[in-house]
C-alpha cells in the first residue's frame, strides 16, 4: 500500500464529514421554522454513508475511503403547535414544526467536526513522514 493512498483515504472521510456538517446545519437552521400544513414541514437529512474498499489488484492496492450514497429525509412526523394568533396556523390554530431534536443534531455536528479534524491529522502526519522520508537520503 502506499502512502499516497493515505490522502485518498482520508479525503474521502473530510469530504463525507463535509457533507454531514452541512446537512447538520441545515437541519438545526430549520428545526422551528413553521409551515401552514403537514406536507410542507420542513423534513431532517441525513447522509448516508457506505465503506468502500476494493482491496488488492495483483501486488496493488486498490484504495479504499468513505462513499456518500445520498441524502435521505426523515419519516418522523412534525410536531403539532397550537399557536392560533400565527399566520401560518391552519384552521384549527395549529402550526406544524419540524420533529428535529437540537441537542442531537448538535452532537452530531461535533461528532462530524472532530471526525474531519482527525482526518487533516491523518494526512498531516502521512505528509510529514513522506517528508522525513525524503529526507533520509540527505
Amino acid at each position: 500500500m502506499s502512502l499516497y493512498n493515505i490522502f485518498d483515504i482520508s479525503g474521502s472521510a473530510m469530504s463525507a464529514q463535509s457533507v454531514r456538517l452541512n446537512t447538520t446545519a441545515s437541519n438545526m437552521a430549520n428545526a422551528e421554522s413553521a409551515s401552514s400544513n403537514y406536507d410542507e414541514t420542513y423534513k431532517a437529512r441525513h447522509p448516508v454513508f457506505s465503506a468502500v474498499y476494493q482491496g488488492l489488484r495483483g501486488s496493488q492496492f486498490g484504495g479504499a475511503g468513505v462513499n456518500v450514497l445520498g441524502v435521505v429525509e426523515s419519516e418522523a412526523a412534525p410536531r403539532v403547535k397550537y399557536q392560533p394568533e400565527n399566520p401560518l396556523a391552519d384552521e384549527q390554530g395549529n402550526v406544524y414544526l419540524p420533529n428535529i431534536n437540537i441537542v442531537e443534531e448538535m452532537a452530531n455536528m461535533i461528532s462530524a467536526s472532530r471526525n474531519y479534524q482527525a482526518n487533516v491529522q491523518i494526512a498531516n502526519t502521512a505528509k510529514t513522514l513522506m517528508q522525513r522520508t525524503l529526507s533520509l537520503g540527505q
